[in-house]
């Protein structure tokens, strides 16, 4: 009800009183434009809202399942989304995203071919559904795949090029060697970029999560070498179970074939503001409208932290991340550490 039926009010007072003359005491002080001690007046300044896009390892069986029998918005988005990744997947996507747990189509959400159109169509149905509910962004990010589902939402891409777009590029990781490694790790940017120093070939810094919270990716003898000195060091690490290692050298083979989709594409001017997760800084619209940039994105660091700390410059105190965990709003909360800012999963 906060979110569809209730009015959303300029000017509140709240009345917190144990007995019939404390209430009456308060609401003539309410009507007098006087203080008392049981009455609450006024209301948060609203800041910017800014909307968070999940990237991949949050995926979990029979996700959206749910909301897809309770909200026909949902539903509706949802359907529209996998009969177009159906032209596009020899497997049904509605099989692989609704299965339950333990089943063989539900080991299929972590293939990486099926985990990243079925996070792109959750995520776009997830905001159909707020949407619908009068709640749009001022401003949006999106980690790794999720920046492809925020520039669909902003407009950059209609539903049919990004949805060639996003199976594509799990179609094509997902072709490459299985192999090489990626960890976690509790330390700043500045400590770990030292110890990549004539390693670039084999180890990237995948992403920048929060001040203290990277990921290194790359060949596993090189990534557990260096994540060891680490741990030696004191700082927790924790390798990541996946199927490739993302944002990695290990990604260069499949570059020129998904620059020959990519220009395929009809790119447009963001009709929402769009933070790059590549850069951490606003999106240029000009390079956001070329190849390119998304050919880019699949190697390059993702920047999340530095891009949360944009939209809070601009003026976002409250996060909404879209999609089916909630990996990013914490994050967010740890990169921002300010206590007026909200942040918080669909």
């Amino acid at each position: 009800s906060l979110a569809t039926t209730r009015g959303t009010l300029e000017h509140r007072a709240a009345v917190l009183a144990g007995d019939r003359e404390g209430v009456l005491r308060a609401l003539t002080a309410l009507r007098d434009g006087t203080a008392d001690g049981a009455l609450v007046t006024g209301a948060p300044s609203r800041g910017r809202l800014a909307f968070l896009f999940t990237g991949q390892g949050s995926q979990r069986a029979a996700m959206g399942h749910g909301l897809y029998g309770r909200h026909p918005v949902f539903a509706d988005a949802l359907d529209d989304v996998l009969t177009r990744f159906d032209r596009e997947l020899e497997h049904p996507l509605r099989d692989v995203l609704f299965a339950e747990e333990g089943t063989p189509d539900a080991a299929l959400l972590h293939d990486t071919a099926h985990t990243q159109p079925a996070l792109f169509a959750l995520e776009v149905a997830l905001y159909r559904l707020v949407e619908s509910w009068g709640t749009v962004p001022d401003g949006v990010a999106g980690h790794s795949v999720g920046e492809i589902a925020a520039a669909h939402v902003a407009g950059v891409l209609s539903l049919d090029d990004a949805c060639t777009l996003v199976a594509a590029r799990g179609r094509l990781m997902a072709a490459l060697p299985a192999g090489g490694a990626m960890v976690a790790v509790q330390a700043t940017e500045d400590e770990v970029l030292p110890l990549l120093d004539g390693l670039e070939d084999q180890v990237s810094l995948a992403a920048v999560n929060g001040p203290r919270a990277v990921v290194l990716s790359g060949e596993e003898d090189a990534v557990t070498r260096i994540a060891a000195r680490l741990a030696g060091d004191g700082r927790r690490t924790r390798a990541l179970r996946v199927s490739h290692a993302f944002h990695s050298p290990r990604m260069d083979a499949m570059l020129d074939d998904f620059a020959r989709v990519a220009r395929g594409l009809t790119y447009h001017p963001p009709s929402v503001p769009l933070v790059s997760t590549v850069t951490g800084e606003p999106a240029d619209t000009e390079a956001l409208r070329t190849p390119e940039y998304w050919v880019h994105q699949v190697r390059a660091t993702v920047r999340f932290a530095d891009a949360v700390r944009t939209l809070a410059r601009q003026g976002h105190t409250s996060f909404l991340e879209i999609g089916p965990d909630g990996t990013l709003s914490a994050a967010a909360r740890d990169t921002l550490d300010a206590a007026d800012v909200t942040a918080a999963h669909a």
